[in-house]
C-alpha cells in the first residue's frame, strides 16, 4: 500500500494552493499520509511514495517553481506514481475545451514523456481582480478574460478520489 504522498504546487494568487489543499484533504481522509507544500519548499522526495504536482497557468505556461520541481526531481519522479494538474482557465465549460485542447506546457513535454504521469488534469481557476496588480488587470481587461471563481470542487474531489483508487485499490471511494 502506498501511503506517503506529496502534494506540491505553484500558485501566484492562492487559487491553486486551495486546489492542492483540497486534493491533500481527500487523500488524507482516505488514510494516506499527505504533505501539502509549495513546490519551492520541497527539498527531498525520498520520503514519498507518490507525488501530485500542480501549477497555476499563465499564458500557457506553468509557474517557474513547478517547472524547476520537474527538472530537479525528474529521475525520481520517473520511478514513482505521479499525477499532474494545471489550474487556470476561467469561464463556463470544459477546461480542456476552453484551452483548445491544451493539457500541459509544450516546453515541458520531454519531462512529461520521461515521468509518465498516471494522469494530467486541467482544472478551471479563479480570477479575482482584487488580487491582481495593475499590469495584470490591464491584460485581463485587454483579453476580456472571464472574472470569477470557476473552480469545480466536485471535479477536483473526484480526481483526487481517483488517485486514492489507484494508490489503494482496496479502498472504496
Amino acid at each position: 500500500m502506498t501511503s506517503r504522498i506529496l502534494v506540491a504546487y505553484a500558485s501566484k494568487h492562492g487559487a491553486t494552493t486551495e486546489i492542492a489543499e483540497k486534493i491533500g484533504e481527500i487523500l488524507s481522509e482516505a488514510g494516506l499520509t499527505v504533505k501539502v507544500l509549495p513546490a519551492e519548499q520541497v527539498d527531498d522526495l525520498t520520503p514519498f511514495d507518490a507525488v501530485v504536482l500542480g501549477s497555476a497557468v499563465y499564458a500557457g505556461s506553468w509557474r517557474k517553481e513547478a517547472v524547476k520541481f520537474l527538472e530537479d526531481y525528474k529521475a525520481l519522479l520517473a520511478k514513482i506514481p505521479v499525477w499532474l494538474f494545471s489550474s487556470g482557465p476561467t469561464g463556463e465549460g470544459d477546461p480542456v475545451t476552453l484551452t483548445k485542447g491544451w493539457r500541459f506546457p509544450t516546453a515541458q513535454q520531454p519531462l512529461i514523456d520521461r515521468i509518465h504521469p498516471h494522469d494530467i488534469a486541467v482544472f478551471q481557476g479563479e480570477l479575482d481582480m482584487e488580487k491582481l496588480n495593475f499590469a495584470e488587470k490591464l491584460i485581463i481587461k485587454g483579453v476580456k478574460a472571464p472574472v470569477g471563481d470557476f473552480r469545480d470542487w466536485d471535479v477536483i474531489t473526484d480526481w483526487a478520489a481517483s488517485i486514492v483508487g489507484a494508490l489503494q485499490p482496496e479502498v472504496v471511494t
